[in-house]
């Protein structure tokens, strides 16, 4: 188990000192899925929710949210994100709605907490838009699959 970098030696959380790190590509992808009943996913894909189309607002959300990570979680650090992508995407087998998000940086740390934010502010979204027809949604897997760059490499969700 690796040590545990937002503490001093005291237990006081602090903010990761990346100054003495290289500035590298750094790529990271995150997934998760909103369950809900079916109807509610038709009217989705129908474009039949009266708050307006859930998917793009959503996305607009996501990418947003990954803008505005450090202001949500205390010890990341600000970050000139150069890319934020994310797509979701209508599973009628599973009555879900599939969330991925990309982001990238050239810097000195790496990118995974802003594409976990923005999937988990994309399908808070959906929630949000959806919850007068269906309050029995749930927010799923939501996890890290990629990462690349810097120190530790890749790694890869299986």
């Amino acid at each position: 188990m690796s040590e545990l970098t937002h503490f001093d030696s005291r237990g006081n959380a602090v903010m990761v000192d990346v100054s003495p790190k290289s500035e590298t590509e750094r790529v990271a992808t995150a997934r998760g899925s909103v369950r809900m009943k079916p109807e509610t996913l038709r009217l989705i894909m129908d474009r039949g929710v009266k708050k307006g189309d859930v998917l793009s607002v959503a996305q607009l959300a996501g990418i947003m949210g990954a803008k505005r990570t450090p202001d949500l979680i205390p010890l990341c650090h600000p970050l000139g994100l150069t890319s934020v992508s994310v797509e979701l995407s209508c599973d009628p087998e599973r009555n879900a709605v599939d969330i991925a998000a990309t982001c990238k940086i050239t810097g000195r740390t790496g990118v995974e907490m802003e594409a976990l934010t923005a999937v988990s502010v994309a399908a808070l979204t959906v929630y949000d838009m959806c919850k007068a027809a269906d309050k029995s949604m749930s927010i799923t897997d939501i996890r890290l699959a990629y990462k690349a760059g810097g120190k530790s490499g890749t790694y890869e969700a299986r």
